[in-house]
């Protein structure tokens, strides 16, 4: 391993991605496997000015175990503390933010119940919802960065025996940290970038989006009344910015709940709960999902548009350009951090109150009357290509061209 692109890749996720103030208490979301990077990024939350660093460490081979032998009930009985060991931080003086390290097997769970691995993770959701509100709100900085796994990197370059290396150079190369480069200042440039697209896409004031492939997506996605779109970097209600995935290449709004209308193929496996979701489609009528089949993993995707009233509705809709480095790379990661920074995107579930005007301090009512969806789930899944043209329906009944061919029109 570089160590010297490793601490470029540590230093950027802390000072850049969490930008953690001085004062705050900076909790550290990791594997077991990444405590050599945990130690880096606490040196510099430390040398940024952070009160105190706290590290949550988790073992993704023992929580198997506890899946395949614990029972659902036991699973399901997430206690108090759990919610309480991130919001006592928050509260606290200075308050907090969080670097969440992610490098997942992506058939962790594979053989396991899907049934039983949904109601789980649904329970730990709802359990850990007002650390959640906190995050969707912006109210805390918060960031998410992957490192390699034995196991992930074995599913991205199977039989390869550097699949670890050469994973960690993918991500390197997909973060844009490179051998005498200036990883700040290229993602300032980015940022930068991603803004001005943000900002014209405001400008328009679009009533609704239309998405168009060769493969059959035919879909019209009405906006959510006062919608804004989002992008590249988030910012806190005292003003610190953050980025929340590293990577990002998306520009995001929400939709209106009750106003999606078509069908739409995805172009990436999707992987949930540990298994994939392959070869897919959904068709919705008035925002709801009526009609959906998957080659592979049909009753997966069945259970994740079950998990509530709001899951088989949509709370997300991205727009990526085809020529994102992640897609680039013609790697599938496995992972959506990555694979959704490579396609334009629809999410399954719970919007963000960010993406509506004043929608962080609206009551769930006012934003649900804006259109903003709820859930417990927020899934994304992969649905744009290099063929996709998507125009836009402006508030003035102009139509507007906003990709060709998979590509930014302006």
């Amino acid at each position: 391993m570089n160590q010297n692109l490793l601490r470029q890749y540590a230093a950027f996720a802390v000072r850049v991605g969490v930008n953690p103030q001085k004062g705050q208490t900076m909790i550290i979301s990791a594997p077991i496997e990444g405590a050599e990077f945990v130690r880096m990024c606490a040196q510099e939350a430390y040398d940024a000015g952070a009160r105190e660093v706290v590290v949550k460490y988790d073992d993704e081979k023992l929580n198997r175990i506890r899946m395949e032998r614990t029972d659902v009930d036991v699973l399901t009985d997430v206690k108090p503390h759990v919610l309480r060991s991130y919001l006592d931080y928050a509260e606290s003086e200075g308050g907090a933010c969080i670097l969440n390290v992610i490098a997942a097997d992506p058939e962790i769970y594979k053989g396991l119940d899907p049934e039983k691995i949904n109601r789980v993770n649904a329970a730990r959701r709802a359990a850990l919802k007002g650390w959640r509100d906190k995050t969707l709100k912006d109210e805390v900085q918060w960031s998410i960065v992957a490192i390699p796994s034995a196991a992930w990197a074995a599913k991205i370059f199977p039989g390869q025996p550097d699949a670890e290396e050469k994973l960690w150079q993918a991500i390197f190369d997909v973060c844009r940290v490179e051998e005498g480069g200036d990883v700040v200042a290229a993602w300032k440039k980015h940022v930068a970038d991603t803004s001005a697209r943000r900002d014209r896409l405001n400008e328009l004031h679009l009533k609704s989006v239309h998405l168009q492939s060769a493969r059959g997506t035919d879909l019209t996605v009405g906006l959510a009344d006062g919608h804004i779109w989002e992008g590249a970097q988030s910012k806190t209600p005292e003003g610190y910015t953050f980025i929340a995935n590293i990577p990002t290449e998306e520009v995001f709004t929400a939709p209106h709940r009750e106003r999606v209308d078509g069908v739409v193929y995805g172009t990436k496996p999707y992987v949930y709960n540990g298994n994939l979701i392959e070869n897919f489609w959904v068709r919705f009528q008035d925002g709801l999902v009526v009609e959906h089949h998957a080659e592979k993993g049909e009753e997966l995707l069945t259970k994740l548009l079950d998990t509530d009233a709001g899951a088989r509705r949509i709370g997300e809709i991205a727009l990526v350009p085809a020529s994102s480095p992640i897609n680039r790379s013609g790697l599938l990661f496995y992972n959506t951090l990555f694979d959704e920074n490579a396609a334009c995107h629809i999410a399954f579930g719970q919007g963000y109150p960010g993406t509506v005007k004043g929608g962080n301090s609206m009551t769930r009512e006012q934003l649900r009357d804006c259109g903003v969806n709820e859930s417990l789930v927020h899934e994304d899944v992969m649905v744009g290509s290099d063929d996709m043209t998507i125009t836009g329906l402006t508030e003035n009944g102009e139509t507007v061209v906003i990709f060709e061919n998979g590509e930014w029109a302006f």
